[in-house]
């Protein structure tokens, strides 16, 4: 009887900034039964995957971050060579605003491994020494951010980021992924939106006093917001969208397609299209959805 072929090796490679949360991901793929490596130098990875094949290692998670600075741009043309290999690869860059990456830094008082200030300055300095380190951060990674699915870190609570990086990693390797999130615009819009659509426009759940407790994965809510000819209007609109592109866009080789759609509390509107959305588009495309304000409750 001949054996079946041994499954090809998984590879989760964690990029980001300082202070986005790279640490709470590898923790997350752990949990998952991956071998994990943190800071581990550009030069080393093929040499270490080349190892880890040797001891039929099955899934491996690496974090690579700024302190190997140099040498980052070695870093996508060693994935390009390990995918030509067979060898499966997820690419996962952890991102932040800077007012979020500078209220971590100066709550765990850690320095930013970009940091050149020494200590004995004064708070305003400090402030801005560690905004320029991580804009200067910003701009080095800037060639792993552009290879890679993005997760804004910015208001998420660690559990969601590793529920977040925990679905992605079960999903297929093969064909785009299409992550449909809900967000709400008082809190900002999230960064790792390829596309963002506003449905502030559209009747709103809020002001009907049955409804405002309720979200948009309620029938109640789902039956208003179906009976409303706008609503039903802009899905549509979305839909063609995504129809007429997607094609082109899992011909370019992407992995991943993050669609946000937000309204102004990211409690109905935006959550009944992502849901409507997320529905329609499982039929012929690898699918997850995201409900940025819920999940954080």
């Amino acid at each position: 009887m001949q054996k079946d072929a041994p499954a090809p090796l998984e590879i989760v490679l964690i990029t980001g900034m300082s202070g986005s949360g790279k640490t709470v991901a590898l923790n997350a793929l752990e949990d998952a039964g991956f071998y994990c490596v943190d800071n581990l130098p550009p030069e080393l990875l093929l040499p270490f995957v080349e190892l880890e094949q040797k001891h039929q290692a099955r899934r491996v998670a690496i974090a690579i971050d700024v302190r190997s600075a140099t040498s980052l741009p070695l870093v996508p043309h060693q994935l390009a060579s390990l995918r030509s290999r067979g060898i499966n690869v997820k690419s996962l860059f952890l991102d932040a605003n800077t007012d979020t990456l500078v209220r971590r830094y100066s709550e765990t008082r850690r320095k930013h491994p970009l940091s050149q200030l020494d200590a004995g300055h004064g708070e305003q300095d400090a402030r801005r020494a560690l905004v320029d380190a991580i804009e200067l951060e910003r701009k080095l990674l800037a060639i792993l951010r552009e290879e890679a699915h993005v997760i804004d870190s910015s208001i998420i609570r660690p559990s969601q980021l590793q529920g977040y990086v925990k679905t992605l990693i079960s999903s297929s390797q093969d064909q785009l992924t299409l992550v449909f999130e809900s967000f709400a615009f008082k809190r900002g819009v999230p960064t790792d939106a390829d596309y963002v659509f506003d449905v502030r426009m559209l009747p709103n759940p809020h002001y009907e006093p049955t409804l405002r407790h309720l979200t948009g994965r309620d029938a109640p809510v789902a039956e208003f917001l179906q009976a409303q000819p706008d609503v039903e209007r802009m899905q549509h609109h979305i839909a063609q969208f995504l129809e007429n592109w997607l094609d082109a866009l899992a011909h370019d080789h992407r992995s991943y397609v993050t669609v946000a759609i937000g309204c102004t509390g990211g409690q109905h509107r935006s959550v009944y299209l992502v849901e409507r959305l997320a529905q329609r588009f499982a039929l012929d495309w690898v699918t997850l959805k995201r409900h940025r304000e819920l999940d954080s409750v």
